[in-house]
This record gives C-alpha cells, structure tokens and sequence, in this order.
C-alpha cells in the first residue's frame, strides 16, 4: 500500500521514465544472459506499470518501446547474417500481445472506477467512501494526525420529489454534488452514501479548519438552492477525531448520530464534535 500511494503521487514523467528505465533493465539483463533463458514474461510489470498509473497512453507507449527493445536484443543474440522475416514477425506478435494487456488492464480499471462511482452524481459513491476512509484513517494512526468528518442530510428532500417529480428531484441532487465538489480541496474526500445523504472527510483538518469550510459550505448550498427555487436546507454533523477511531464504520455511527440530533434539534443547524 506504501509503494502504491508513493506512485500515485508521482508525476506523469516520472512513472514514464521509471518504466522504460525497467524495460531497458530488463532489455540488458535478456542480451547478458543470452539465448538460454528468456526473460519475456518481465517486460510485463512495466506495461502494467505506466497503463495503471499513466493511462492508456502510457501502456500503448511502453509497449511499443518493449517491443523494440525485445527485437533490438533478439537481432544482437542471435546476429543473424540477413533479413529475418520471424525476427519481425515474432516483434509484431509481442506488440499485439503487449497491446492486448493495455486495453485488458484499462477495461479492469474502468470497472473497478464505475463500481466506486454514483451514477446519478458522479461523485464517490458508499464503496468509494469506506475504502478511502478506511485508508485514511490507518495515516492518520500511523502518522498521529486529526481529521474531521462531515455528514449531511437535506431536509425536506421528499418534498422535492413529491412536488415537483423524481426527474426534478435528480437535478437538485446534482446541483448540490456539483456545488460541494467545485468548493472544496482535491485532497477531501466527497460521497454520496444513500438518497439524500452525502458525507465529507476532510485529511489532516483541525477543528477550527473544519468549521470554517463546513460553514462556508453551507452557505452556498444554500444561495444554490434559493437560485433553483429549493426550498430546501441542510442538516449537519461534523466530529473532528484527534484520536482516530477504530474503523469507518465507527466513525459513521458517531457522526451519523450527531447530523440526526442536529436534525431533531429544528433542522438546518450544524452540531460539532471533537472525538
């Protein structure tokens, strides 16, 4: 897991030049060796490498490049005295095989994407939120720093639906996913975890810090609202966690019982915790 967030904060140049860099280690260690060994199944973790961090771009760029360095060793091993038409032919079937792992990998990328992602709102969905707070919370004990976790429900969301039809009811949850999703850090974590309930984790973020954004947030939930002609509002609880808690489901079940009592308590207020 270590190794895999330190890549996904890598940059695009870096994760290419560290792949081809791979592919010529490996290019080299196939001539030393020599004829005896083959090494083919090694030019693979490179592939995998620059199609999952980079994209398809990356992948289709690194096959190619493996390719050719898999036919520039096999022409120095085996020296041949004139035109090998199965050297070539052997170069072009490794590419297509290359290629195939490329759009296999992307196709496992874009399910396991889909499967985190609301498809009403397109934001983070229940699965997405459980496996990146769960992540999140082992930094937080391993690193011993707080975080604040923010819960929402809209009040009166049924009204929508029931006055103005589910098709209308659909929009006005777009709009509020697009208004938190445009104002806050690419760093916070942002989901949709049941009809009209969406959740806000907010990485190494003090109380007061907390309080400020989930304030500000609000705010233009509620300005968007009165712009769409909701009459809607926003009822909220947010803990701050000095101490992490054990597990994301322990952390929801805090947070979830204060948003209720700020709902209890006469609705569109925010309650605040510190755990």
């Amino acid at each position: 897991m270590s190794l895999v967030e330190y890549l996904n904060k890598q940059s695009q140049q870096f994760l290419m030049s560290l792949g081809i860099f791979l592919i010529f280690i490996v290019g080299l260690l196939d001539y030393i060796i020599g004829l005896e060994i083959g090494l083919s199944i090694f030019y693979l973790p490179s592939i995998f490498l620059t199609t999952w961090f980079i994209g398809t771009w990356g992948g289709i760029l690194t096959s190619f490049i493996g390719a050719i360095t898999w036919l520039i060793v096999d022409l120095v091993k085996t020296k041949p005295n004139s035109f090998s038409f199965s050297l070539y032919w052997n170069a072009c079937v490794r590419l297509g095989f290359f290629l195939v792992i490329v759009l296999l990998q992307k196709a496992l990328r874009n399910e396991q994407l889909l499967a985190r992602i609301d498809s009403l709102t397109q934001i983070g969905n229940r699965r997405f939120f459980f496996e990146s707070a769960d992540n999140e919370i082992h930094k937080a004990k391993r690193y011993n720093r707080p975080f604040s976790l923010a819960y929402m429900d809209i009040d009166d969301f049924k009204n929508v639906n029931d006055l103005f039809g589910h098709n209308m009811g659909d929009k006005f949850l777009r709009v509020v996913a697009n208004t938190i999703k445009n104002n806050i850090r690419s760093t916070d974590i942002f989901a949709r975890i049941g009809g009209d309930e969406f959740v806000l984790f907010f990485p190494e973020t003090k109380a007061e810090e907390a309080r400020e954004a989930i304030n500000k947030l609000q705010q233009l939930l509620l300005r968007a609202m009165n712009e769409n002609e909701y009459r809607v509002t926003f009822s909220i609880g947010i803990i701050t966690f000095i101490s992490p808690p054990d597990s994301a489901d322990d952390m929801m079940e805090k947070v979830d019982r204060l948003m209720y009592s700020a709902k209890n308590a006469g609705k569109n207020l925010i309650k605040y915790e510190s755990f």
